[in-house]
């Protein structure tokens, strides 16, 4: 199973979409709820989301080597071989 990583914001729609979606899946996943971080933690997180999604957006999703941004179900299944 390839790791998969949960950009989040904890106030977000289409973000507890995404966690709904994958945990309906019996997925494993990490997840960041980027804004209830503060300081350095969460300036830090922030340069990660970057580096994959450049606008910063919510949520972002990495599956293995592929990354989703906003809630797209089609993509994400496929993405997990689903």
């Amino acid at each position: 199973m390839k790791p998969v990583k949960v950009f989040s914001l904890s106030t977000c729609s289409h973000c507890k979409a995404t966690k709904k979606l994958l945990g309906e899946c019996t997925i494993k996943y990490d997840f960041v709820d980027v804004d209830l971080l503060q300081g350095e933690e969460r300036a830090a997180i922030l340069e990660e989301v970057k580096k994959f999604n450049p606008n910063c957006s919510f949520p972002t999703v990495i599956i293995g080597e592929k990354v989703i941004v906003g809630f797209k179900e089609k993509e994400i299944r496929e993405a997990l071989g689903l």
